[in-house]
């Protein structure tokens, strides 16, 4: 069936970055916010988009990832025509291998692209906090006449040797393009967003695959190979909330610009609703000696302790005499009576054991290091155990470097 426009979601990165919690899982599935995964936020602006055709590209550790995603009910990407598809990759009768990077991971599906013959494809990634209309940014590429166009946003100059760099013309018609340079000309960053049309697309992923010397990757190969080809190249300027949330301090940082009302992540917002699977758990229940400040918690939770600042996902136990503070809890934890948990992440079902303390603030930590505590899922710690500040425990509670 014909489409003018489709997504595909690149999601199979490890996450290697975010150590301990992506062990068992791909980035995109980590739980964010006390309600949503990563993966929510792509999948919820294809919706409110209007895009109701999504391939998802799975690949490291993807189970918990398909299961989560399912049908795609909870984004309405289950329709007849169209709908979410899970992408992995495959044999085929010329043999296989795991995708070599982002373009081939790409090129390697151009079969289920080509099914639906778009005029246009929105290759996303699956590990962003943002809400983004992609119409609109269609919308430009159609206006520009573009053969590309790729989302960018301002970002500081000292943190722009971090990020691919565009240089533009008056018409914000791309000139040139440099992937994390030393000394950036710019500081127009790419969010790794990119609005193709899909007949030069499919030229240039073709000319890739054929390059052995290649690495595959849109912003190494493809982007520069048509830049030097002087296909029109158009930049769309982003000014909203976004992050990657790649590392540990980004993914903490966004959850507690989720809590603040000046960060410009606003989940309440009704025109453009963050979709998520639903957990099928009874309310939360706050006890007699339940004292909670600036956060917020999921069904499920039973909390009878004192937590402030921090983001609690379902299912969360915080007994009478334990305190929580500037942390983010996954799915499943326990904190005890009278524990201690302080500018951590605590992985999904840890069980933290009366009279522990997790973790500690800057200002107590002075002059030595600080840095936030990390346990991994299913980590079990013993009654009255310390875990100092900037350490990061496996699942047997053993300490591991970053």
């Amino acid at each position: 069936m014909k489409k003018e426009c489709i997504a595909m979601l690149l999601a199979g990165g490890q996450g290697s970055r975010l150590y301990v919690l992506t062990g068992e899982m791909a980035k995109p599935a980590v739980p964010f916010g006390g309600k949503y995964r990563i993966i929510d936020f792509p999948l919820s602006n294809c919706t409110n988009s209007g895009i109701d055709t999504v391939g998802v590209l799975t690949q490291y550790r993807p189970l918990e990832l398909n299961s989560y995603i399912g049908s795609g009910q909870p984004w309405d990407l289950d329709g007849s025509t169209g709908g979410v598809h899970i992408l992995p990759p495959y044999m085929g009768s010329k043999g296989g291998t795991w995708y070599k990077g982002t373009a081939n991971a790409i090129y390697q599906n151009m079969g289920f692209i080509d099914l639906y013959d778009p005029d246009y494809v929105v290759v996303l990634s699956g590990d962003h906090i943002y809400k983004m209309n992609y119409a609109k940014m269609v919308a430009r590429h159609k206006a520009a006449g573009a053969a590309c166009t790729i989302s960018v946003m301002e970002v500081p100059w000292d943190e722009a040797s971090r990020f691919g760099i565009m240089s533009v013309d008056e018409n914000d018609i791309i000139t040139e393009f440099a992937e994390k340079p030393k000394e950036p000309k710019s500081n127009l960053a790419s969010m790794g967003i990119y609005v193709f049309s899909w007949k030069v697309l499919r030229k240039y992923l073709t000319e890739d695959e054929a390059d052995p010397n290649s690495e595959n990757d849109f912003g190494k190969n493809v982007i520069p190979a048509m830049l030097a080809n002087h296909e029109v190249m158009a930049a769309y300027r982003f000014s909203g909330y976004w992050k990657d949330v790649g590392t540990l301090e980004s993914l903490w940082d966004a959850n507690m610009d989720m809590l603040s009302p000046d960060s410009g992540l606003d989940l309440l917002d009704e025109s453009w609703p963050i979709y998520a699977r639903s957990v099928n758990v009874p309310a939360a229940y706050l006890g007699p000696t339940a004292q909670i400040c600036h956060s917020a918690f999921n069904r499920g939770s039973i909390i009878d302790g004192v937590v402030e600042n921090s983001v609690l996902s379902p299912n969360v136990v915080v007994e009478e005499g334990a305190r929580v503070s500037y942390s983010v809890l996954l799915p499943g934890v326990k904190v005890a009576k009278d524990a201690v948990v302080e500018y951590a992440i605590v992985g999904e079902n840890c069980t933290i054991a009366a009279g522990c303390h997790v973790g500690g603030t800057p200002e107590t930590t002075a002059p030595a290091p600080w840095g936030l505590t990390v346990l991994a899922p299913n980590c079990a710690l013993a009654e009255g155990r310390r875990v100092a500040p900037g350490i990061m425990l496996d699942r047997n509670g053993e300490e591991v470097s970053k």
